[in-house]
């Protein structure tokens, strides 16, 4: 089992950035993919951003120009540079990674996101 740690979150102004990080320890024997969810109040949880090994990314719609994940191999933590943030990205944050073959996923415990002037 992965155990992934966050660190980030917090209430930032409209416009403000934030920058999430997820560090994963424990049984890692390949991380194949590591990104980002999230979940508002009342609203199903969906997808931020992905990172794929081979270093392929994807975006949710709503994100994309915006956000940028980013993976550091070495030290086996993914970030989530969110930048021009808005209200409705207010959220939990929750990291996940996928490890191993066959796959298996993990989850962060999440961290709060709160846009708000």
């Amino acid at each position: 089992q992965v155990q992934l740690v966050e660190s980030g979150g917090g209430l930032v102004q409209p416009g403000g950035s934030l920058r999430l990080s997820c560090a994963a320890s424990g049984r890692i024997f390949r991380l194949t993919a590591m990104g980002w969810f999230r979940q508002a109040p009342g609203k199903q949880r969906e997808l931020v951003a992905s990172s794929i090994s081979g270093g392929i990314t994807n975006y949710s719609d709503s994100v994309k120009g915006r956000f940028t994940i980013s993976r550091d191999n070495d030290k086996n933590t993914v970030y989530l540079q969110m930048n021009v943030l808005k209200s409705e990205d207010t959220a939990v944050y929750y990291c996940y990674a996928d490890n191993g073959i066959p796959t298996r996923r993990d989850w962060g415990q999440g961290t709060q996101v709160t846009v708000s002037s």
